[in-house]
C-alpha cells in the first residue's frame, strides 16, 4: 500500500520521469571550494549513467589508488546526469583526464589541503523534466509546491532505499533479529517479485531446496546472491553465508531498516508535520541539534518559521527517544516489529548507534514552468534527503 500524500487533497501532475539521464539532473551545492593547494586533488566531474560507487571504481583504477583513499560528498543516482566532486591524492591536475570517457566529463581539476568527506556539502539541486504530463498540470504543480513551501517537504527516504525487490529493509530486521536463514531467503528473492527470467528460475529453484541448480541458474549480476549460494554449497550455514558479504552490504541492510522506520513516524506524523508536540525531540536547521520541547507554543512559533521542526528516530542503540505522545509513537513502532534498541548492537563492525533527522524539509527556490506537454521542475534539497518526496508529491505517480 502506497504511502499517503502530505498533499493529498490537490490533484497530481501525473506524467513520466527518468525517459532520458538528461531528464534528471542533479548538481552538489559544495561547503566549500577547494584553495589551490594541497596533496588532495578535486576533480569536478559530469556523470550519465553511472552510480557513484561505479565513479569510485573507475578512479582507482585511471589513478592506481586504493578506493579507499578517494574521497566524495555523497551518493548519486546512476540514472541521470549529475556534477559531483570527488577527491584524489597524490595526482596531478593535469592527470585527471585520465578519468574522462564517454559517461564522465572532466569539469576542474583544483587541489586542496583535505579529502573530501561525506556530508561535505550543502546539499543538492535538481532540475526534472516531467514528461507526458496532465493539460492543466503547471497550474497543478504550483499549487503544490505553494503547500509544500509553507508545510514543508516530508523527509521520506522512500522506495529507492529498499533495493530492487522492495525487501532490503525486512532483511536488515531479520539481520537485527539473528534470523538468518530468513535474511538469505530475502536476499536470494520471492520469485513473484523478480522480473528476470534466470534470477527468478533461481529462486523457484531455492525455494525448492535445490541448491546446486539454483546456482547455475543465477545471472551473473547476482553478484552477492552467488556468493550465498556458493557458501551453502560449500557447506556452511546460513549465518555462515551471510557474514560472508561484505560489511558494506550488510550495512546497506541494517540502514534500510532504520529508513524503514523512520518512514512510518513521517507517515504517522504527517497530518501535523509542520507543528512539534510536548516531548517532541525538535531538531535545529541551523546546526542540527536537537533539544526536548517544553514550552510548546513557544516552539511552534519557530516551527511556523521554520526554525525547527519534529524530528524522528533513525534507531540505534544509543538513541533517545522523544517523550510524551511521540515518545509512545516511537516505543511502540519498535514494539510491534519486535525490535529493542540493543538489537541495533549486532556486532562485527556493525553497530548503528543510531541519530536524529527532522520529519520534514525546507523545499528551497522551487522553480516551475510547462514546455509543450512537460514540465520542467527545479528546486534544492538540504544533503540527506531526496528529490522523490518532492516528485511523488507534485506528480501523484504510484509507485515513486
Amino acid at each position: 500500500m502506497p504511502e499517503p500524500y502530505l498533499t493529498a487533497d490537490l490533484p497530481g501532475t501525473g506524467g513520466t520521469i527518468k525517459e532520458t539521464p538528461d531528464d534528471f539532473r542533479v548538481d552538489e551545492i559544495p561547503i566549500y571550494t577547494p584553495c589551490g593547494e594541497g596533496e588532495h586533488l578535486y576533480i569536478e566531474i559530469e556523470k550519465k549513467e553511472l552510480t557513484t560507487h561505479d565513479l569510485l571504481r573507475r578512479a582507482a583504477k585511471a589513478f592506481s589508488r586504493p578506493e579507499r583513499d578517494i574521497g566524495y560528498a555523497g551518493l548519486k543516482d546512476a540514472r541521470a546526469t549529475t556534477r559531483q566532486t570527488i577527491s584524489v591524492p597524490l595526482v596531478a591536475p593535469e592527470d585527471a583526464e585520465k578519468l574522462a570517457d564517454e559517461n564522465i566529463t572532466i569539469l576542474s581539476a583544483v587541489r586542496h589541503k583535505n579529502k573530501l568527506r561525506t556530508g561535505h556539502l550543502f546539499g543538492n539541486r535538481f532540475t526534472i523534466r516531467i514528461r507526458d504530463v496532465e493539460p492543466d498540470a503547471e497550474s497543478r504543480g504550483r499549487a503544490i509546491l505553494t503547500q509544500l513551501v509553507a508545510t514543508g517537504v516530508p523527509n521520506r527516504f522512500g522506495r529507492q532505499r529498499y533495493g530492487s525487490l522492495g525487501n532490503s529493509h525486512l532483511i536488515g530486521r531479520a539481520l537485527l533479529n539473528h534470523d538468518y536463514e530468513s535474511a538469505l531467503k530475502l536476499i536470494i528473492g520471492d520469485p513473484d517479485r523478480i522480473t528476470n527470467e534466470r534470477w527468478k528460475q533461481a529462486a523457484t529453484l531455492f525455494q525448492s531446496g535445490e541448491i546446486k541448480a539454483s546456482l547455475a541458474a543465477l545471472p551473473g549480476h547476482c553478484r552477492y546472491e552467488r556468493t550465498l549460494l556458493h557458501k551453502l554449497v560449500s557447506g556452511k550455514s546460513p549465518e555462515q553465508a551471510i557474514k560472508s558479504l561484505p560489511r558494506s552490504i550488510l550495512r546497506l541492510y541494517l540502514s534500510a531498516c532504520q529508513s524503514f522506520l523512520f518512514d512510518r513516524i513521517v507517515t504517522m506524523r504527517l497530518a501535523t508535520l509542520d507543528q512539534v508536540w510536548p516531548g517532541d525531540f525538535a531538531f535545529k536547521h541551523d546546526n542540527g541539534a536537537c533539544f526536548f520541547v517544553e514550552d510548546v507554543e513557544a516552539e511552534n512559533s519557530r516551527a511556523k518559521q521554520f526554525e525547527i521542526s519534529a524530528s524522528g528516530p533513525l534507531f540505534g542503540y544509543k538513541s533517545t527517544l522523544a517523550r510524551g505522545a511521540s515518545g509512545i509513537l516511537e516505543e511502540s513502532l519498535l514494539e510491534s516489529e519486535g525490535l529493542k534498541l540493543d538489537d541495533f548492537r549486532p556486532g562485527n563492525g556493525l553497530d548503528m548507534p543510531g541519530e536524529r533527522r527532522p520529519l520534514r524539509i525546507l523545499l528551497q527556490t522551487p522553480l516551475l514552468r510547462g514546455e509543450n506537454n512537460n514540465l520542467i521542475l527545479s528546486f534544492a534539497l538540504p544533503k540527506g534527503s531526496y528529490a522523490t518526496s518532492v516528485l511523488r508529491e507534485i506528480t501523484k505517480i504510484t509507485p515513486l
